[in-house]
């Protein structure tokens, strides 16, 4: 390890190792695929990149060198097609390995990656792809998105190339009672293809799309440099919005650099071990945990292209490939919790980290009794890297998201722009005066949008929190999604702490219902665990535990049973269609209005 990474980084730390400034810097033409893939892949040619594998039993071992050598495969193949720098390429590959090589063939061509998730409908894939002109998809040719794409071409007059990878396999191999895996006669799957011919070895054809595998065995890996500019647009996401078409997400190659304190300061990476967080390319949390913080901090990451979350099935893997550092969201640390986690191999993992989602004390205190690890959360956004965290050598207080990272100024500040006092809520809001590193460009195409969100000196996340007396900050939800009852502003995500701890509650969603007198009283709307069944009685015992936790005026005075809650496309709960919902029928509670 050359520590690259001490070339756009000035930092310092106190005499407890806790970071205490953190500043980057970069040159005007930096480039992610130039400047750390190749660089890497020439000096330290056979240092690890990725550990790759699928449940059907396809396995490969990616280096630098390889990832150098299969990205300028790309690149060629990519230019042959007319894709070059400023044209938008938007990219559905599920987890499959040619979404490293693609990544970074379209940083070396100046081109920006625009992820996608796989579960896309024709509505959205048309809204995606018209509203910024998608000159290209590249897109994966299991399940039925190309179907999806193929279906909305005619009405998106920008698409003018679509490429297909064929990924045999991406865990939707269909098995027999055993598990064993049915596979029709002459279908390439597990160890058929592993090793060194069976990377982009299995070949597709479809009508009106190009066979990215068979391209890129072709293309050569003679690739020179391109001029880029760090400046220029390199990556959108589509934000996961609760509510209303998402916002366009443009960052440029900051972002990258960004993520240097995602990697190197919360994940706690090192280039002996060997990183997992659980994300499909299509969220940005991809990138947070699977490519730009990790590949600057020399180290490997490990990638598994499945298809259905099993817990059990993840565990195993920690201590099959030795993993050292794991980061997923805590509903999927909440889902090992009901496996026999004690069975598990976890010997190898020396650290842990959540975000996407508030993490609730119970499964925090459940982590460290039965792994000996403290969960370390981390907050930011789809136009942010993290901004707010509990990093290493850091104290974690349960339930806290922790402390604003060094890199960015982040203040608690009310409506009026002042700034919140001790243990009040407002909302957090990112210093831009000068812009910083990772935080967005802007929304694209969307000036108004923008304007709102950056204004006088400030980004305004549209999440509210409050500050403890030592400085850490403790999420109260987003700004639609906080509840004024009585006076008092009450945050979904402390009451929906207390109801998932107990037994009954396997979801939760707190929303806000007209009152008469109060102007909103609390609503729950639970997803009971198996073995419980709706019923007056246990209402009035969730409604009884909730005033035992917490303060009495917060307790939900409407408990309403579902069996599933509504969620946008990458799985957030959408408290916006309950409150719609109850709206339209009217619904209130007894004391209001009916």
């Amino acid at each position: 390890m050359r520590n690259i990474n001490l070339r756009y980084v000035s930092e310092s730390y106190d005499e407890k190792g806790l970071l205490t400034s953190f500043d980057v810097h970069y040159p005007e033409d930096f480039n992610f695929g130039y400047d750390v893939v190749d660089d890497i892949a020439v000096a330290d040619p056979d240092r690890r990149a990725m550990v790759w594998c699928n449940p059907e039993g396809e396995q490969h071992t990616f280096t630098f060198a390889d990832m150098k050598t299969w990205s300028d495969k790309t690149a060629n193949y990519l230019a042959s097609l007319g894709i070059g720098r400023g044209d938008y390429v938007m990219v559905i590959l599920r987890r499959h390995y040619q979404f490293w090589f693609v990544a970074t063939a379209l940083a070396k061509l100046g081109a920006v990656m625009v992820p996608a998730t796989f579960m896309l409908k024709e509505h959205d894939l048309t809204y995606r792809v018209n509203g910024a002109d998608i000159k290209a998809v590249i897109c994966t040719n299991a399940g039925d998105i190309a179907n999806v794409v193929d279906a909305v071409a005619d009405e998106c007059p920008s698409l003018v190339t679509r490429v297909l990878v064929n990924s045999p396999g991406a865990g939707l191999t269909p098995r027999d009672e055993a598990g064993n895996l049915q596979v029709a006669e002459g279908e390439l799957v597990g160890s058929a293809l592993s090793g060194e011919e069976g990377v982009c070895a299995a070949p597709v054809e479809r009508a009106g799309w190009h066979d990215f595998n068979t391209g890129v065995r072709a293309a050569s890996a003679d690739f020179a440099r391109r001029e880029t500019r760090a400046a220029d647009p390199m990556l959108m996401y589509f934000s996961s919005g609760t509510s209303g078409n998402p916002k366009m997400v443009l960052h440029d190659s900051g972002y990258a650099i960004g993520h240097l304190i995602t990697a190197k300061h919360w994940h706690n990476v090192r280039p002996d071990g060997i990183h997992f967080t659980i994300a499909d390319t299509g969220w940005g949390k991809a990138v947070w945990g699977k490519y730009y913080g990790q590949w600057l901090m020399e180290a490997c990451v490990f990638t598994y292209d499945f298809d259905r979350f099993h817990p059990a099935e993840i565990l195993s893997l920690v201590g099959k490939y030795h993993i050292t550092t794991l980061c997923c969201p805590p509903t999927m640390y909440r889902l090992m919790m009901q496996e026999d986690i004690d069975a598990f191999d976890l010997s190898t993992l020396e650290y842990s980290t959540t975000a996407g989602e508030a993490l609730n004390p119970d499964l925090f205190d459940f982590w460290k009794e039965h792994t000996g690890l403290t969960i370390y959360e981390g907050f930011g956004q789809t136009e942010t890297p993290l901004t707010i965290a509990n990093l290493t050598n850091s104290t974690p207080r349960a339930g806290s998201m922790g402390k604003p990272v060094p890199l960015y100024r982040v203040a608690i500040l009310r409506e009026d722009g002042t700034e919140c006092s001790v243990g009040e809520t407002g909302e957090i809001c990112i210093n831009i005066d000068p812009h910083p590193a990772g935080i967005m460009m802007e929304y694209y195409r969307d000036p108004a949008k923008t304007a709102a969100a950056m204004h006088d000196g400030w980004y305004h996340t549209g999440d509210t929190a409050w500050a403890d007396e030592d400085g850490y900050y403790w999420y109260v939800g987003r700004n639609d999604d906080v509840i004024k009852s009585s006076g008092y502003r009450i945050g979904p995500f402390e009451i929906e702490s207390v109801m998932l701890e107990h037994d009954a509650v396997r979801e939760c969603a707190v929303t806000g219902v007209p009152d008469e007198v109060r102007g909103k009283a609390v609503k729950a709307t639970v997803v009971l665990a198996e073995g419980f069944a709706p019923s007056e009685a246990l209402t009035r015992e969730l409604q009884k535990w909730v005033k035992n936790k917490t303060a009495p005026y917060k307790y939900p005075r409407i408990v309403e049973y579902v069996d599933e809650l509504p969620r946008t496309v990458n799985g957030k709960i959408r408290r916006v269609a309950i409150r719609e919902a109850d709206e339209a029928a009217g619904k209130a509670t007894p004391e209001g209005l009916v």
